[in-house]
């Protein structure tokens, strides 16, 4: 019984279909038409109508971006062609919403995060460097060892002042927005 059921529900559905499909054909041109009655758009946006905005105040720039900007060609310049822009005018600054101080401090927040889970992870090399150090009698080897081993602990030094200049950014976005009048649920 449970067959023929089957059988009748997938025949019922090969006859249905066919006769309520309409061709790729016909598709096609009822979207044509659609498109030549619909009004063209009003503007199209690229990429050169995005400003970039600037980083947040606060956190440290990045050497390689500051000489990234300074090898960019400056408006006015033969590159690109555009006009000079007047010396007095201020870019305008981002609106400072929700949305806003959210990203600044989430950001801040991320880094952090990312720096202490990176120096947990380092200093479990450094223990596993110091414990295969003193297991080695080959000087060459305690050598290398010892070497990757101060190159890790220089590196977990970098990674303490990070963490802390992080935390610093972290307090000075909440002082700022503490001044600006910021309720304190958008730093959540």
């Amino acid at each position: 019984m449970k067959l023929s059921t089957a059988g009748l529900a997938i025949a019922l559905l090969t006859i249905a279909v066919p006769s309520t499909a309409q061709s790729l054909g016909e598709l096609a041109k009822k979207e044509q038409a659609r498109k030549k009655a619909a009004p063209p758009a009003a503007k199209t946006y690229t990429n050169d109508d995005l400003k970039q905005l600037p980083p947040p105040t606060g956190t440290p720039g990045k050497p390689a971006d500051d000489a990234a900007k300074a090898t960019e060609a400056k408006p006015g310049d033969a590159k690109t062609g555009e006009p000079q822009k007047v010396e007095g005018t201020k870019p305008a600054e981002p609106a400072k919403d929700e949305a806003y101080w959210r990203g600044r401090i989430t950001a801040a927040r991320e880094d952090v995060r990312r720096n202490e889970a990176f120096k947990e992870a380092l200093q479990s090399r450094i223990n596993a460097l110091t414990t295969d150090f003193t297991a080695r009698d080959d000087p060459y080897q305690r050598a290398k060892i010892g070497d990757d081993r101060q190159k890790a602990l220089a590196e977990l030094s970098r990674l303490t002042t990070d963490i802390e200049n992080g935390n610093k950014v972290i307090a000075e976005i909440e002082d700022e927005a503490r001044r600006a009048g910021v309720p304190p649920g958008w730093l959540r």
